[in-house]
């Protein structure tokens, strides 16, 4: 298997007294999608923001090799860590042009700016008619394309997407993980969050379920579409 580009070891998260996540093992190798799923509460969300330096943490984290013990959120973003958050995180009183911008507000390859804005507005012709409106006035789908395409302009080396169907509209979704798919055929290593455990499991390659902090399966992400546990817990059959 290729080089890890996220390994987690041990991973405790605690809020006051309330164990979050309780030692948590993960990975996600070059060139994959790994899909976390589980039942709200069960601690996805709090285990991406320790990843991206967002809340404290016990364990280990290590990306592209490194500890990331004493690296912050931001300088984790510039180092190609990025992270498409739930409920969108878009910039409201910004154009959906400045949106696209402000995600390549890191980057100093500014030469190649215009071909990277192209290719977004090809991928989402809907963002390129909204351009210069207020990102506050798009439709919950547009906000996602949005905030999926401003992730992308920052070029990352690891996709965290958290919740990305969260919301949206069955026609939506289709489109939504349409472009997750594209860009996972492009090599960029993604974890997704994903309370659609069907959806996540069709996918990615691999997969963790994580119930009430703890990870209780892994594996292949197929193996898992059919494993009677999941299908129980988690696709209501």
């Amino acid at each position: 298997m290729s080089a890890a580009v996220l390994r987690i070891a041990g991973l405790c998260v605690d809020y006051g007294g309330i164990h979050a996540v309780k030692g948590v093992d993960l990975q996600v190798h070059a060139g994959e999608m790994v899909a976390l799923i589980g039942a709200n509460g069960a601690g996805k969300t709090t285990t991406l923001r320790a990843i991206t330096g967002l809340v404290g943490w016990s364990g280990t984290i290590e990306y592209l090799g490194r500890s990331t013990r004493s690296v912050s959120a931001h300088d984790l973003m510039r180092q190609g860590l990025v992270m498409v958050p739930e409920g969108r995180g878009i910039f409201t009183r910004m154009t959906v042009h400045e949106n696209l911008l402000m995600g390549a507000f890191a980057r100093d390859d500014k030469h190649v700016l215009a071909s990277d804005l192209e290719q977004q507005y090809r991928t989402f012709p809907r963002l390129k008619e909204r351009s210069t409106q207020l990102a506050g006035n798009l439709s919950g789908g547009e906000q996602q394309m949005l905030a999926i395409a401003r992730a992308m302009m920052s070029r990352p080396r690891l996709l965290l997407l958290d919740e990305p169907s969260m919301g949206l509209a069955p026609i939506m979704v289709e489109k939504i993980f349409g472009v997750i798919r594209a860009a996972s055929a492009q090599g960029i290593p993604m974890l997704l969050v994903e309370q659609n455990a069907k959806l996540a499991l069709e996918a990615a390659g691999r997969a963790y379920v994580l119930d009430s902090g703890t990870v209780t399966l892994t594996g292949k992400a197929q193996d898992l579409l059919h494993d009677p546990r999941v299908r129980e817990a988690y696709l209501g059959e």
